[in-house]
Parts: C-alpha cells; sequence; structure tokens
C-alpha cells in the first residue's frame, strides 16, 4: 500500500435518492476528489445498484461500500465486490469470523476491508486485534447521534494511529475548522459527509478544506459543525422554529401563541416560568426582577382573559434586557409594544387588564398546550410561532436544527438548478403503500 497518496478525502455519500447521491459524487469528481463512499442510507434505499452505479459513472474512482456488516462476511463482502466495490466497510464489533470471512473475499476479488470502530467496538484493543484479522484499514466513526450531543474528540484516533500499521480512518463531523485536528492526529482517511455533501457551493467547500488540510491551518466555516451548551444560543438564532419543530420530530409547537411583532425577528433563550392567574399581573412583573439578561419569560395564565402583560411591563422588561415574553393569556398596548421593538407571543389581544393579586408562583413547572414547560428549559421563536426545547437536549436539538438547514439549504440549491421539490426528494418513492 504506498502511503504517499495519504491523507486522502473520501466523500460519504449518506442520500437516499440515487440521482442525487450521482449529482454530488459529479460535483466532487471534477474537484479531483477519487475516494467515493456509497454510504449505509443510500445502500440501504437503493441497494448494490447505487454501488453499480457509481463504478459505472466513475470507472477509475476507488469506491468504498459502507454495508456495515455484522454477519455472513463472506457473502455481503463478495455481493459488494461484484457490484463494483474497492473497499468494503465491516463493523469492528462483528465477530472475529465475520471479519475474517470478509477479509479472505476480499482477497478472492482484489479488494479490500475497512474494519468499523464503531461504539462498543472503538478501543485500541479492537484495533490491533481487527489489524491482525487482516483489516487494510481501520475506521475511527463518531456516530451522527453522539455528534448532536457536541461530543466530538480525535483522542482516540491518535491512540489507534500509534497501535497500528495499517492507514487509520476517521468520520464525524469534519469541516474546514476540525480537519486539522484529524490531520494532526494522525488520520490517513479523511471521510467527509455533510460538510461537503450538504453544500449549496460543492467546489468552495472542497476547495476550502483541501486548503486547510494542505497549511495545517484552520479554515472558519458558520455551517457543518456541532455546537456546545458554551455556544447554543448562537447557533439557534441561525435556525427556525420550523427547523427545531423538525429536529424535535414535528414537536415542541406551542399552538395558539402568535408575535405581536410584525416582520422578520428571531429570539433564542433560557426560560422563566411564571404560573398565575387569569388577570393577575402581580407575579409576572415580579418574574422580570429575577430575569437575567437575555432570558424569556413564559407565563401561564390559563390561555384566557385579561390582559397580564402591557406596555410598562415591556419597558421594564426592556430595562432588564429580557429577550422574549411568552403569554399564555392576554396581552395589550399592542402599538406601543411594537414600537419598543421586544419580541412578545401571546394568545389573546383585548385592552382589558386585570388585578396584581399575587397569586401563583415563579420558576415551577407549568403546562401549555399538553406541553409540560421547566425553568431552564430553552424557547426560539419567531414568525412562526413559538417552540420549547427540554433543557436537558437543547445542545442536541441546536445541532440537529443545524443539520435541517443545512440538508434544506442543498435541496434549494437543487430546485435552483431545475428541479422541484417532489422530484428532487422523489416524494412519491417515498409514499406509503395504499
Amino acid at each position: 500500500m504506498d502511503k504517499k497518496i495519504f491523507p486522502v478525502i473520501q466523500v460519504a455519500l449518506d442520500f437516499t435518492e440515487l440521482k442525487r447521491a450521482l449529482k454530488v459524487a459529479d460535483e466532487t469528481s471534477a474537484c479531483g476528489l477519487r475516494w467515493i463512499e456509497a454510504g449505509t442510507p443510500l445502500i440501504k434505499s437503493e441497494g448494490l445498484s447505487a454501488v453499480r452505479s457509481l463504478r459505472k459513472q466513475f470507472p477509475d474512482a476507488k469506491i468504498i461500500a459502507d454495508m456495515k456488516i455484522m454477519d455472513t462476511g463472506r457473502v455481503e463482502a463478495e455481493m459488494a465486490f461484484k457490484s463494483g466495490a474497492d473497499i468494503v466497510v465491516v463493523m469492528g464489533n462483528a465477530s472475529d469470523p465475520t471479519i475474517a470471512e470478509a477479509v479472505e473475499a476480499s482477497a478472492n476479488y482484489g479488494g479490500e476491508v475497512m474494519v468499523d470502530l464503531l461504539e462498543d467496538a472503538a478501543t485500541v484493543n479492537r484495533a490491533r486485534e481487527v489489524e491482525r484479522l487482516g483489516a487494510h484499514y481501520i475506521g475511527v466513526h463518531i456516530p451522527i447521534d453522539r455528534q448532536m450531543t457536541g461530543n466530538i474528540s480525535f483522542g482516540l484516533l491518535r491512540e489507534v494511529v500509534r497501535a497500528v500499521k495499517v492507514p487509520v480512518a476517521i468520520a464525524g463531523g469534519l469541516n474546514s475548522e476540525n480537519i486539522v485536528d484529524a490531520v494532526n492526529a494522525g488520520a490517513s482517511i479523511l471521510i467527509i459527509g455533510g460538510s461537503i455533501t450538504k453544500s449549496e457551493r460543492i467546489r468552495e467547500s472542497i476547495e476550502l478544506i483541501q486548503k486547510a488540510v494542505a497549511t495545517k491551518k484552520k479554515i472558519k466555516t458558520a455551517l457543518y459543525k456541532r455546537t456546545s451548551l458554551d455556544n447554543v444560543k448562537e447557533t439557534l438564532l441561525k435556525v427556525s422554529t420550523a427547523n427545531v419543530s423538525d429536529a424535535l420530530h414535528r414537536r415542541g409547537w406551542i399552538h395558539g401563541l402568535m408575535p405581536v411583532l410584525k416582520g422578520n425577528f428571531r429570539v433564542a433563550g433560557s426560560v422563566i416560568t411564571v404560573r398565575t392567574y387569569p388577570g393577575d399581573w402581580a407575579k409576572p412583573v415580579e418574574a422580570i426582577d429575577i430575569a437575567r439578561e437575555g432570558d424569556i419569560i413564559v407565563i401561564d395564565a390559563g390561555g384566557v382573559r385579561p390582559a397580564v402583560w402591557g406596555e410598562l411591563a415591556t419597558n421594564s422588561a426592556l430595562i432588564k434586557k429580557v429577550a422574549c415574553v411568552v403569554i399564555y393569556g392576554g396581552v395589550r398596548d399592542i402599538e406601543e409594544i411594537r414600537e419598543m421593538n421586544l419580541p412578545v407571543f401571546a394568545k389573546i389581544i383585548c385592552p382589558e387588564a386585570g388585578e396584581p393579586k399575587g397569586f401563583g408562583e415563579i420558576n415551577v413547572p407549568i403546562r401549555i398546550e399538553g406541553y409540560t414547560i421547566y425553568p431552564g428549559d430553552w424557547l426560539v421563536g419567531d414568525s412562526d410561532g413559538v417552540v420549547v426545547i427540554p433543557r436537558d437536549r437543547v445542545v442536541e436539538v441546536a445541532n440537529r436544527a443545524m443539520d435541517v438547514l443545512e440538508r434544506e439549504n442543498r435541496i434549494r440549491k437543487e430546485i435552483r438548478d431545475g428541479g422541484t421539490l417532489s422530484s428532487v426528494t422523489e416524494l412519491l418513492k417515498w409514499e406509503k403503500p395504499k
């Protein structure tokens, strides 16, 4: 194996539609990338015809079939090799006989085997074991669902590189910023998916990544990276409530809460909860006093009138730099609130106010339209309404919402290129059989 070719970039085509995968592969090939992976979603969706199509369209490329083989190593590896794959991927937590069988099959067909160290198999000891079994490559894989928690580290990669002699691949959230860390950790194969395949400008994205690899200098990117709790608000302000709702599997939207402000705006922040009685505006106003800059006050007033919020409360909230107020109940003084430009959502607009009697509580769990909202949960709001995110999932949901946005960016580009939404996504193919 000529190690002079490394490091190389391997493009992972994790699509579910073959036409889209081939289009992206064509764009990446035009940029000189010759390692092309038929991703697991693509193989599961299209079968090994995906590998055959890639081999036919790119006869000189190295085609990788990410089969994720767990059993029947010989049979499944042979299927992929016969379809045109140069490298077949077997899981590191498959049995030793399964890996050995796949390696034997590779010898019969002039192919190679990459063993994917995912989750339980992600250890240095297992890397040494699969190398002894004959693996040609070892892959260190940060799974997507773990990436969404913001947990991306190259420590294991560095240890595996030191422990084995075969080339080591790294997959999982690589972009023009962190790819330098992967190269410095010793990766020979840089497996990249989203930061190329979700891009509206693939050539530009590849050139940035190639420059980062060549110079070993990080190049900042606004997309294709995972957030952490420290900068989760910055990420949530980039996505829409629709993106967040999609990330929550079409949940989280609180029915009936409409924005008072007109035009485009976006807000995100940690929640202070208030439970009060209809018309009793004492606790909502008292919540302003304990609010920190950037907090969002969410008020449960039973979803009925009279108003528990108005101009004076808004003025006070602005001084405390509250980010937003959400009222499951009534609000008044709409024109004044719009002039002050504080994002306010409410179920009812009415001029009638109640009395400050002091009933209710601050920072207790409240239940609105079927959702229990706890102090410290997160909320995102825009002109579509508000979506609530459980505090223990905010990093994951923010990352998944960014993934939704990035995928939509690519679809927009394909529509601009002459497609339609139904044709790009092959909608008829995915309709449930009647």
